[in-house]
């Protein structure tokens, strides 16, 4: 019986030495060494070697002793690891390369880089960063958008403040990413991407998603008192100086788009649950439906059907009365 568990031991010690060798392949990988693209290959294929053979000698020798150059080897890799920090010093692509931040007087608000890109294509487009105030007692309604890219299950979510002059601005937690860098979900979990907090226009940040991406989105109206809808702004405008203070890494599963507005939301309201769906953010429709947050018909189906809205704004594009345009009623 002893050697049986001897055995069940070295299985589940081999098992998590070949899950934390496969976990610092992709870091050397995803982080080459001194950030030298010549060095990711060679770094890596030296690292996957070192475990295949400290295991062969360890089954072989039975002798502990064997595992101290691989144990040595990852207490190396993660002091490495360690020292990787996140920077707002990098060539920056056009979308991401300024961040928001405002200033309060009162009940209005000063935001100082709100994004009004005029997009022909992903890669077409007249870039604008403008100032804009905005008045907190004139503040009427909040949406969430999901805009699906990648499956039913996964969306990115931007939150829009809607004004009583009609103006609507979104919020959205978003990757900054280099410039030519595009976005891949395993590299957000290796310290690829910092994140930015991007302060839009709704015809740009939208319509840039829907008609110059493809993706297909959803539009929910929140049913939450005006005192919440001024305490989320500003817990907006709080997480944008804090990122500007001080820059953080954007995690695909634990600090992402959504995963960030919760954080801000539980600030306000200590009760809100946390749930799965919050990490399969394509779901956070019903999630939010079921705690009693969605405004409209009291049938899941019925309001997601009209919440979609992917037809209006490819229709309404550059309309000067876009967002009146994508809130109309589905026909």
């Amino acid at each position: 019986m002893r050697k049986l568990w001897k055995t069940i031991g070295r299985v589940v010690a081999s098992i998590a030495i070949g899950v934390a060798t496969a976990w610092g392949a992709l870091a050397l990988w995803y982080q080459p060494p001194l950030q030298v693209e010549a060095l990711r290959v060679p770094a890596m294929g030296l690292w996957v070697s070192i475990a295949p053979v400290t295991l062969f000698w360890w089954w072989r020798l039975h002798r502990a002793r064997v595992l101290l150059p691989w144990g040595a080897a990852m207490v190396a890799l993660l002091v490495w690891w360690g020292t990787l920090q996140p920077s707002h010093e990098r060539v920056w692509a056009d979308d991401v390369a300024r961040m928001v931040t405002g200033d309060v007087q009162g009940s209005v608000v000063t935001l100082d880089q709100v994004r009004n890109f005029d997009w022909r294509s992903d890669d077409d487009y007249t870039p604008r960063w403008e100032r804009r105030s905005y008045d907190l007692d004139q503040l009427r309604s909040v949406d969430v958008a999901l805009s699906y890219w990648m499956g039913p299950a996964i969306a990115h979510t931007l939150v829009s403040f809607g004004f009583a002059d009609g103006r609507y601005l979104t919020f959205s937690i978003e990757i900054r990413k280099e410039r030519g860098e595009s976005f891949d979900a395993i590299a957000g979990f290796f310290k690829r991407y910092e994140t930015v907090l991007i302060a839009a226009d709704e015809r740009d940040i939208l319509r840039v998603r829907t008609n110059a991406r493809g993706e297909d989105m959803y539009l929910y109206r929140l049913n939450i008192p005006q005192k919440t809808m001024r305490s989320l702004f500003l817990s907006y405008l709080d997480e944008g100086a804090q990122l500007k203070r001080t820059p953080r890494f954007y995690n695909t599963l634990t600090a992402n788009c959504t995963t960030i507005v919760f954080e801000m939301a539980r600030r306000i309201d200590t009760a809100l649950p946390l749930d799965w769906r919050l990490l399969a953010s394509g779901y956070l429709d019903r999630y939010l439906f079921d705690l009693g947050a969605l405004a409209g018909p009291q049938h899941f189906d019925t309001l997601r059907q009209a919440a979609h809205i992917t037809a209006r704004a490819r229709a309404a594009d550059q309309a000067p009365d876009y967002s009146a345009a994508i809130r109309q009623p589905a026909p």
